[in-house]
């Protein structure tokens, strides 16, 4: 019976405590460096722009939460920089797992 709750426990604590992002994008000096998950190409292509020109590093992370993605950029990447990837952040182009929404019959 303790090795049950033991268990649990793990996979409670595993759930919470692992950063599990739809998407992580590290930067170095203006180009993209190293990317894990679904990066659409029309995003990635202006991510990579807005890089070029103002180059800059750190990393970005998109989580999927129940109101929508959410964007986390690290400190070293300028508020400028930020609010410009935010305005084309293509929300349309991370779809959610499931279908949330109630059907009418």
């Amino acid at each position: 019976m303790l090795y049950v709750i033991v268990i649990a426990a793990v996979i409670i604590f595993w759930l919470v405590a692992v950063d599990r992002p739809v998407l992580k994008v590290i930067f170095k000096d203006g180009t993209l460096h190293k990317v894990k998950g679904h990066f659409p190409p029309t995003f990635k292509h202006n991510v990579s722009e807005i890089a070029e020109v103002t180059p800059f590093s750190g990393e970005m992370k998109v989580y999927q939460q129940r109101t929508g993605m959410k964007l986390v950029f690290t400190e070293q990447v300028p508020k400028k920089v930020q609010q410009r990837i935010r305005n084309v952040f293509p929300h349309q182009g991370f779809k959610s797992s499931g279908d949330k929404t109630k059907k009418n019959r």
